[in-house]
């Protein structure tokens, strides 16, 4: 009998724990700003962009050095998608629309994304589709240089004005990760 008390207070104690811990979360989620908001909705469709031009390289690169960069890059940005995503949704805040063609038809990277520092246009985007081997190669480093530019730009705002601390540590992390690509990139070009 006695077991039993001191295993039910004890499921009783771990249910509490757990109850506000997700409590805790909930008001984390909620510790968030219209520059979070603007950070995740606007790096989204940046990444989106980002991970379309890499996923080009495979079937118009023969260059091992860039399509290694292209795969680190498509590594890299889609769990950031994802992760993006989930706070926005746990903010209930809109994620940005995928336009889930997989290539570049359907994404409008011409319109409202062409306020976002970096972002390609859709003649920039068909023309890059639109080349391969060296030629690919270099549009693509320097596309893709300008696009790094832009989502350290981006990050450092979020740096600077936002209040989520997951959202600046990824700010954080973009800033960094994306400099060192933009060394690899600048290095490439000059190979």
């Amino acid at each position: 009998m006695r077991i039993k008390l001191i295993l039910g207070t004890l499921a009783a104690a771990l249910a509490m724990i757990g109850l506000s811990a997700c409590a805790g979360s909930d008001s984390a989620a909620k510790n968030f700003n219209s520059a979070d908001v603007s950070f995740a909705q606007d790096m989204i469709p940046h990444h989106r962009q980002a991970t379309e031009m890499a996923k080009l390289a495979p079937s118009r690169s023969t260059n091992p050095q860039v399509l290694d960069l292209a795969s680190k890059i498509t590594a890299a940005q889609q769990p950031e998608i994802d992760t993006m995503s989930g706070w926005l949704e746990s903010w209930d805040k809109k994620v940005p629309a995928d336009s889930g063609s997989g290539g570049m038809e359907g994404m409008d990277h011409g319109s409202e994304s062409s306020s976002m520092p970096g972002m390609m246009s859709d003649d920039e985007m068909s023309k890059l589709g639109a080349s391969t081997g060296t030629a690919f190669d270099q549009m693509f480093l320097t596309m893709m240089m300008a696009h790094h530019k832009g989502a350290i730009e981006m990050a450092a705002t979020e740096e600077s004005a936002g209040k989520y601390p997951q959202a600046v540590t990824l700010a954080k992390k973009i800033q960094k990760d994306q400099a060192a690509e933009i060394l690899t990139m600048e290095s490439l070009l000059k190979s």
